[in-house]
């Protein structure tokens, strides 16, 4: 490996495109996690797929890792350098390339942020629902497998991708799909890349699905005397089949944050936020029928408004979370995990999280997309004390032990990244040992983000 060669081979080929400013190197060193900075030692702005595909090959020729860096809100370190080498930076690609109003997609570069296309697509009637919180980039949401709070209706980044240009460990451009709707000729390569997380190539150029903006909207909430009920609302919500849009949760804890970030006046109980999207008589008859069981379930202060800028605090307020849980506390870190369970199983790991929070005297927020199945704990630490990083790691194991039980995933959002990989054997069986030799068989050399995903990677 000779990662200072690749460093001078690419600073002759591309200048002030390249840079080791040690302010710059740390930048893209720091993580929304509780992984130490990791700069790389190098950062590369690419601003076209010929020359991600030259960087490539240069990296290729020295052995040196390359890892592909998005907006860096990711929250397992998957775009930090941990053997060295070459972070590139796609912020520079960051153009919307086609938008076809008539068949609803996007042709978009890795740079485009989810609030970016949504302006760019304002005046077509048309918009991206995918909705993480972050205004990520939709190539780290794609590498990722993003979700959101819009899933339960929209679905994750894996159904509103339909084709991608990637640049391979060797520096060969290929593309997968097509804008087609379905097809049926070979391997779903575009399915492969989507949530591999920068291991298998650079993901250069994305075809999205594209979304009517809704006649009407509104959005709702709705308290409830304990976590159980609140979680048994969503559960009957959605065997119902009540098309919800969104359909959040957020503890007590969390509404304490709301309050002290956002200066509201939440009831300090377990909360649902929800929004209803379609005709105006559909919402209403939505609202309706929820209220009712919200009511069955023993929820109160049930509100809803169609108020677009009622609504738009609302969400402001939902994804602000970080900044909330930050509030509790504010000379700690958050540390942000999240697992995914079948929607039977979710009101017994969200009690499980809040029992183990309160075994372990930690300060812990539960929220999450709960339409899905997926919920998120913020643990709120001091990362010098190291009783309480113990007590953090395990409220975390033994989450994602408990989510194996129920036949659920480690991660349904956040992907796995340096935090989750010990556990990829216990959720994959021998179906991980396919996923090490497509790895080896794409990148041999193993320089396409090592030591992400994969335990033996």
């Amino acid at each position: 490996m000779s990662i200072e060669a690749a460093i001078k081979a690419l600073q002759s080929l591309y200048g002030d495109q390249v840079t080791t400013n040690t302010a710059i190197l740390d930048a893209h060193g720091q993580n929304e996690a509780y992984f130490p900075v990791t700069p790389p030692d190098a950062v590369v702005f690419p601003n076209t797929t010929l020359e991600v595909s030259e960087i490539v090959k240069v990296c290729a020729a020295n052995d040196c890792p390359i890892i592909a860096y998005g907006t860096g809100t990711s929250l397992e370190g998957h775009q930090l350098a941990v053997r060295g080498g070459i972070s590139l930076d796609m912020s520079k690609m960051n153009a919307v390339l086609d938008t076809h109003t008539e068949d609803m997609d996007v042709v978009v570069q890795p740079g485009v942020t989810r609030e970016q296309l949504n302006e760019d697509l304002r005046a077509t009637g048309l918009f991206f629902p995918v909705d993480p919180g972050a205004n990520a980039s939709l190539g780290g949401m794609t590498a990722t497998r993003a979700s959101g709070t819009t899933a339960v209706r929209y679905g994750t980044m894996r159904e509103n991708v339909l084709a991608l240009e990637v640049v391979m460990a060797d520096g060969r451009i290929i593309r997968t799909g097509t804008r087609a709707r379905k097809s049926s000729a070979g391997y779903d390569l575009t399915k492969l890349f989507v949530g591999s997380e920068g291991t298998l190539g650079i993901i250069t150029e994305i075809t999205l699905r594209l979304q009517g903006q809704p006649e009407a909207v509104s959005a709702a909430t709705c308290s409830f005397p304990d976590i159980e009920s609140a979680v048994n609302t969503v559960i009957a919500t959605i065997q119902m089949g009540i098309p919800m849009a969104r359909i959040e949760f957020v503890d007590g804890m969390m509404a304490r944050g709301f309050n002290l970030f956002q200066n509201v006046n939440l009831a300090e109980v377990p909360q649902l936020f929800v929004e209803f999207h379609g005709t105006p008589n559909g919402v209403k008859e939505q609202a309706e029928t929820f209220g009712e069981i919200v009511s069955d379930m023993g929820g109160s202060d049930f509100a809803w408004s169609a108020n677009a800028e009622d609504r738009a605090a609302l969400w402001k307020m939902r994804h602000n979370a970080y900044y909330g849980q930050k509030a509790l506390s504010p000379k700690k870190r958050v540390q942000n995990t999240d697992v995914c369970v079948p929607i039977s199983r979710l009101a017994e790991a969200v009690m499980f999280a809040h029992a183990e929070r309160d075994r372990l005297g930690l300060m812990v927020t539960i929220l999450g997309h709960t339409g899905d199945g997926n919920f998120h704990c913020g643990i709120i630490v001091d990362l010098d004390d190291a009783e309480e990083m113990g007590n953090a790691r395990e409220f975390t194991h033994n989450l994602n032990k408990l989510a194996l039980k129920l036949d659920g995933t480690v991660t349904g959002e956040h992907g796995v990244g340096m935090g989750k990989m010990k556990y990829m054997a216990e959720e994959h069986g021998g179906a991980l040992q396919i996923m090490v030799d497509i790895k080896k068989a794409l990148d041999p050399q193993n320089i396409m983000n090592p030591g992400k995903m994969l335990p033996s990677n």
